[in-house]
């Protein structure tokens, strides 16, 4: 059974979002992006490199690069300090 986004956001899964570069396969010159988004654990990234596997056995485009960035969407609270209080009638 697969678990809810909440379910995966409280277990400590955050949003992962890659962005593929590759060379098209019947151009080698040309590069084109893919964007694929998941989410996954930090730092290991599990299923990031899954996909990436999965893309070397299946994907005939080589890759050229893959950038991506994590962002854990449940984290404590931001806290800060008010200085002043300015009342409004």
């Amino acid at each position: 059974m697969e678990m809810s986004e909440t379910e995966l956001l409280l277990k400590g899964y955050g949003l992962t979002t890659a962005e593929f570069t590759y060379h098209m396969p019947d151009y080698a010159h040309v590069l084109n992006v893919f964007v694929w988004q998941d989410y996954d654990l930090a730092p290991d990234h599990p299923r990031l490199f899954e996909f990436i596997d999965f893309w070397h056995r299946e994907i005939d485009g080589p890759l050229h690069s893959v950038r991506f960035e994590h962002r854990k969407m449940i984290s404590p609270g931001e806290w800060r300090n008010v200085v002043g209080e300015f009342p409004i009638h």
